[in-house]
């Protein structure tokens, strides 16, 4: 058995002496591992770091075996981060949700396609708030897409604040006013209103993370991924 897909590292654990198993999430095959032999000594442990992108080579002898990966480097997205530890924490966690909710070996190209596009997104100025867009895509390929297009109670579209955590649908101001205790926080940004910033990202984050833990993580008896907690623990949130 063998394939060749470009592919995006998720994590290198080390395997044995020498060795490392390695997950990558590749365009055609899914989130993959395979042996990596020599995979831990200091060539390949650079090239194997969570967020690069490779062009990988998997043989195996059966098709349900772990099998091996050889890779070829194509970007080092982690060492253009490297200077940046909050960036770097986005890319860790980034990596770590994907490697936890995403099936073994079931192909999504749009999360592989979305995934290269939020690596582009992390050297810009706004990467913080694609990130939390890249997490609500991701939730909509497995089939827990929210809709923040509307209010669920029927109020005014324009002063969408709020989402339901029970049927992840928006909920305006005044119909959401009475149960605010309840709702979660809709920031700005992706209700069209604002560009974003700390606290909005804030928010965002606990918008997207409550999903996460209640629709993926819980179900299977995992917490959100603790790169991801981190990077949540480095933004404001809002007092209510």
């Amino acid at each position: 058995m063998e394939w060749y897909d470009e592919a995006i590292v998720l994590s290198a654990r080390p395997h044995g002496e020498s060795s490392a198993v390695v997950t990558l999430l590749t365009e055609g095959h899914g989130r993959h591992a395979g042996l990596v032999r020599g995979g831990q000594n200091p060539k390949n442990r650079a090239i194997y770091q969570a967020g690069n992108r490779v062009r990988a080579q998997w043989r195996a002898r059966l098709a349900d075996h772990l099998g091996s990966f050889t890779c070829e480097p194509l970007i080092s997205h982690a060492a253009r981060l490297f200077d940046d530890p909050q960036r770097l924490t986005a890319l860790s966690a980034a990596a770590a949700v994907s490697e936890r909710a995403l099936p073994e070996r079931e192909p999504h190209p749009a999360c592989f396609h979305g995934f290269l596009a939020l690596l582009e997104a992390m050297e810009g100025d706004h990467w913080a708030e694609a990130y939390v867009r890249w997490e609500l895509a991701v939730l909509a390929e497995l089939g827990f897409g929210l809709d923040l297009t509307g209010c669920a109670a029927g109020g005014d579209n324009d002063q969408l604040v709020y989402v339901s955590p029970r049927t992840g649908r928006a909920v305006s101001l005044a119909a959401g006013e009475p149960y605010r205790e309840r709702l979660l926080a809709l920031p700005g940004f992706l209700a069209g209103r604002g560009g974003g910033g700390p606290l909005e990202v804030g928010a965002g984050l606990a918008l997207t993370g409550y999903f996460f833990e209640r629709h993926v993580f819980h179900p299977q008896d995992r917490a959100l991924p603790q790169a991801r907690q981190r990077l949540a623990e480095t933004f404001p949130v809002e007092a209510s």
